[in-house]
């Protein structure tokens, strides 16, 4: 029995060093694992969000030597009736206003400041579609109608093997993905462990067999479609998401600070929802593309691409919001009314013959709830309404 007892011992301090070990040796994946577990919880939200480089692995998104856009300031105003409690019931962070390249109100909440850079979740799904449009003009893709596979060979045999470029671009891929924030095993939630363990996206891509729908016949919200995206022009170019959109989109624009991308652990930047900005450089972002893409004389963006973006083309179901190429169209909107918009409460929107651009950033653990969406529209359209 002793002797038993001994080896019994000796296998218990075995199993212990060596989870010792490992706990050690993957210390990092770890940290990021338990960071994505809590990254939402109520206490910890805020300063999460204005902190991802603190989680997860990232990679800077430099401005350049260029001088800063200054964003000047116009003549206050006075917010609509109802703005001050929808700031607190939405848990806004950061409210910035502008008309006609102005800044006409700016303010930060919870604790939060304008040199915060601010997680923008979806948002960056717009990036990317302006970056799109770039390469597209720049002939390095060549046709919207392009399967996928042309540009992302390994997505071969999988469920992106029969969607087109314009059917990613419009959210119409037909691939079956569980974008449920609130299961712990959907697939965005899956996707999610993959970055913080130090996983591959391309790889987690490449696993997708299923689809619900003929490509281009339904409209369903994947994000996993905008890593796609990103592969087309990893694949097209043979360059980085990062590297293109520092060139071309955020050197040229004059950011007053550094940005940076969340990665996975091949260091391929998190297009579908991983850039870290400033409010007002997310505004000055939104000012080009209010302008048409332009900006100091430059044409960054390709108007047509813009205008042909924020179109409602994707099929989506009657009385809906509407989608375009990684754009929101809100429900009864004017022409040159459209938005970006990530989960938690960030947006931009846009007002273009009013000139009215507004971005805000927020940690609203109810942005889920029905109505929740609209409602916030329509305070957006109150503001711009009231300028």
């Amino acid at each position: 029995m002793r002797v038993f007892l001994k080896w019994l011992l000796r296998i218990v301090l075995m199993l212990v060093l060596a989870a010792v070990v490992v706990g050690f040796w993957k210390r990092e994946e770890l940290q990021r694992l338990m960071a994505v577990n809590s990254l939402f919880s109520e206490e910890k939200i805020v300063h999460n969000f204005s902190h991802m480089n603190d989680a997860f692995l990232t990679v800077d998104l430099p401005r350049g030597d260029g001088p800063t856009w200054e964003l000047p300031y116009g003549a206050g105003f006075e917010l609509p009736e109802g703005t001050d409690e929808w700031i607190e019931d939405r848990a806004v962070t950061s409210l910035l206003v502008m008309q006609d390249g102005h800044i006409r109100f700016e303010e930060y909440y919870l604790g939060t400041a304008p040199e915060d850079r601010r997680i923008s979740w979806s948002v960056a799904k717009s990036y990317l579609s302006a970056l799109f449009g770039i390469l597209l003009a720049e002939g390095a893709i060549d046709s919207l109608d392009d399967p996928v596979v042309k540009y992302a060979p390994k997505l071969e045999g999988t469920a992106y093997e029969g969607p087109s470029v314009r059917n990613v671009l419009n959210m119409a891929s037909g691939v079956t993905f569980d974008e449920d924030y609130f299961d712990p095993n959907s697939d965005i939630n899956r996707m999610g462990r993959v970055i913080a363990l130090g996983g591959e996206l391309d790889d987690f891509a490449a696993s997708l067999q299923d689809s619900f729908a003929t490509p281009g016949e339904t409209w369903q919200y994947v994000s996993i479609d905008t890593h796609v995206l990103g592969m087309v022009i990893r694949g097209a170019t043979g360059r980085s998401v990062t590297d293109l959109l520092v060139e071309k989109i955020i050197q040229p624009l004059g950011l007053e600070r550094d940005g940076y991308y969340v990665t996975d652990g091949a260091g391929v930047a998190f297009v579908l929802g991983g850039l870290n900005f400033t409010t007002r450089d997310f505004a000055r972002f939104g000012q080009m593309i209010l302008q048409n893409g332009a900006h100091d004389g430059q044409q960054l963006v390709p108007a047509d691409w813009i205008a042909e973006s924020v179109l409602p083309s994707a099929p989506t179901a009657p009385g809906k919001i509407g989608y375009g190429f990684q754009w929101w169209i809100p429900l009864g909107a004017h022409e040159g009314e459209f938005l970006a918009r990530g989960v938690y409460g960030q947006y931009i929107y846009f007002d273009q013959p009013r000139g009215v651009l507004i971005v805000t950033t927020g940690a609203d653990r109810q942005f889920r709830d029905p109505g929740i969406n609209e409602l916030n529209v329509e305070m957006f359209r109150k503001i711009a309404q009231s300028l």
